[in-house]
């Protein structure tokens, strides 16, 4: 009995948590679907390779496959503030290389990103994230928990490197999938 008291009790606070991140959104003028004035989502050029390089180092991502032609930016004014990438791999896409500038962190343009990379998916999509608090940030948009072997034979060999880490040191690596 106790322990169904303590499920619904983290279930309320999970529930409070997202009504709260909610409201911030919207008081903020923000909101999944909607970027506010002034804010603009574009295909990258190859003009943007030097900008998507320094965004995806300052956030000390996986820089080993940043191919322009792949990439989303956001731009405020002229400068790009935030990008993503869906890497093609022969029977899946990874969702990859998501990085907002902290300054706008915050303000829902990493969700509104993330929304438009899975809309343009066109295969199954996947993704790995390191610690704990991003696996629940993409759980809001419908990637499940999956394991390594879950994983189609063309992105094994990607995220192998993160399974043996995983497995060795313990590293919190979560593999996803967004049906």
């Amino acid at each position: 009995m106790q322990r169904g008291l303590a499920r619904q009790s983290v279930g309320r606070f999970h529930l409070l948590s997202y009504l709260y991140w909610i409201r911030e959104i919207v008081d903020r003028g923000m909101s999944d679907k909607y970027l506010p004035s002034g804010y603009i989502l574009r295909r990258a050029t190859v003009k943007d390779i030097g900008t998507i390089r320094k965004l995806v180092f300052s956030a000390k991502l996986d820089f080993t496959q940043l191919r322009w032609q792949q990439f989303w930016l956001i731009e405020k004014e002229g400068v790009a503030i935030a990008c993503g990438q869906l890497r093609d791999f022969t029977d899946a896409q990874e969702l990859g290389s998501l990085v907002v500038a902290p300054p706008w962190r915050g303000q829902g343009i990493g969700s509104y990103l993330t929304l438009n990379l899975i809309k343009q998916a066109n295969k199954p999509l996947y993704l790995e994230c390191l610690g704990a608090r991003l696996p629940y940030f993409y759980s809001r948009y419908g990637f499940k928990t999956v394991t390594w072997q879950e994983l189609p034979r063309s992105l094994k060999f990607k995220f192998g490197m993160s399974q043996i880490a995983k497995t060795i040191i313990r590293l919190p690596v979560t593999f996803m999938y967004c049906p």
